[in-house]
């Protein structure tokens, strides 16, 4: 076997969190690069979970007006492939968030389908995704990208007061209980 390729910062970040938040799982990373990050094994090896890993930098002190970062913990930014989403392999994308602002990261843990009915009900048939994910200091994370979102929108989600199913990714903040319970 070759190295031809090292693991990403998100990658280490999600391993570690992992092995420290869940001491009775262990991770592996492929030796091969097949649209597999980490997998994620009980501690017998009899159950395990593929996961595919994006990380962003923080782009909040650059791109947040001044009015809204406080209300902000981190905002990323990545460019998807839908037919790469649609043809996964890996049971879980797992968006990896690093806040400079607080020094804590936060992680989206969502399945691939979900991702894509998502993606698809806010920027359509669009193949190369433009997202924008934002985590608010209230524990909320909010798809910001994409047609329809006004500014008054904006304000909204720092505020905690806006709505919107197809935008929100809460659900997915931080939320590892679905991995665990494939794994338990």
């Amino acid at each position: 076997m070759r190295s031809f390729f090292t693991i990403h910062a998100g990658e280490y970040l999600t391993a570690c969190y992992i092995e420290t938040k869940f001491p009775d799982l262990r991770v592996w990373i492929p030796s091969k690069d097949e649209g597999i990050d980490l997998l994620i094994t009980s501690k017998k090896r009899s159950k395990q979970v593929a996961l595919q890993v994006k990380l962003s930098k923080d782009f909040l002190p650059t791109n947040a007006s001044a009015s809204m970062q406080s209300d902000l913990k981190a905002f990323g930014w990545w460019t998807l492939d839908a037919g790469k989403i649609a043809s996964s392999i890996a049971d879980f994308w797992v968006f990896v968030l690093p806040s400079f602002k607080e020094n804590e990261t936060s992680y989206i843990v969502i399945r691939p389908s979900e991702l894509l009915q998502k993606y698809r009900a806010i920027h359509g048939k669009d193949q190369r995704i433009q997202s924008y994910l934002w985590v608010t200091s209230g524990g909320q994370c909010w798809e910001t990208r994409g047609k329809g979102l006004t500014a008054a929108d904006k304000t909204k989600i720092v505020e905690g007061t806006f709505r919107h199913p197809d935008r929100d990714f809460t659900p997915h903040l931080n939320n590892w209980k679905p991995l665990e319970k494939r794994l338990s």
